[in-house]
C-alpha cells in the first residue's frame, strides 16, 4: 500500500521525513485495525519527494503545501469512520512537524483506489478477497 508524501521545501525540517512517514504508516494501520499485521506492515511503503517552493502552486499563484496521498485497495479507507480519523490524524501529524507553521488547510489528504484484482503480494496479482485473507 504506496504512501507518496509530497512537501513543499521547508513545510517540514529537513530530515524529519522519516518520522513523517512512520508516523502516517502507523496511523494508516491503527485506523484499519493493522497495527503489527505481520502481512500488511511490511507492504506499506513509501516515497516522499519534497519540492522547491516555485514548483508547488495553489490558484496558480507559489504556495506551501503537503500531499498524503494512499494507493490501496477498494476495501481500504471505505469506511467513513476510517476517513475521518485518519485524514484528521495525518492533519494533525504533518501540522505537529511543522511546528504548527504549515496552515490545516494547506495539507491534504486523498486516496486512490485500485481495481479489483490488481493489486499484488510477492508478485502475485491478488484480489481483495485475497489480501483480506491473508491479512487475518
Amino acid at each position: 500500500m504506496p504512501l507518496t508524501l509530497t512537501l513543499t521545501e521547508g513545510v517540514i525540517p529537513a530530515g524529519s521525513e522519516k518520522q513523517a512517514v512512520a508516523q502516517l504508516s502507523a496511523a494508516m494501520l491503527k485506523h484499519h485495525g493493522l497495527t503489527a499485521n505481520k502481512v500488511m506492515t511490511p507492504n506499506i511503503t513509501a516515497t516522499v519527494h519534497v519540492l522547491p517552493k516555485t514548483t508547488t502552486f495553489s490558484g496558480g499563484e507559489e504556495f506551501s503545501g503537503a500531499w498524503v496521498e494512499w494507493k490501496v485497495p477498494s476495501f481500504a479507507f471505505a469506511s467513513r469512520e476510517v476517513q475521518l480519523g485518519y485524514f484528521e490524524e495525518a492533519t494533525n501529524i504533518i501540522e505537529a512537524l511543522s511546528g504548527g507553521k504549515q496552515p490545516r488547510d494547506n495539507i491534504y489528504v486523498n486516496v486512490i483506489h485500485t481495481v479489483d484484482g490488481a493489486w499484488n503480494f510477492d508478485g502475485r496479482a491478488m484480489t481483495n478477497e485475497e489480501i483480506m485473507a491473508a491479512i487475518s
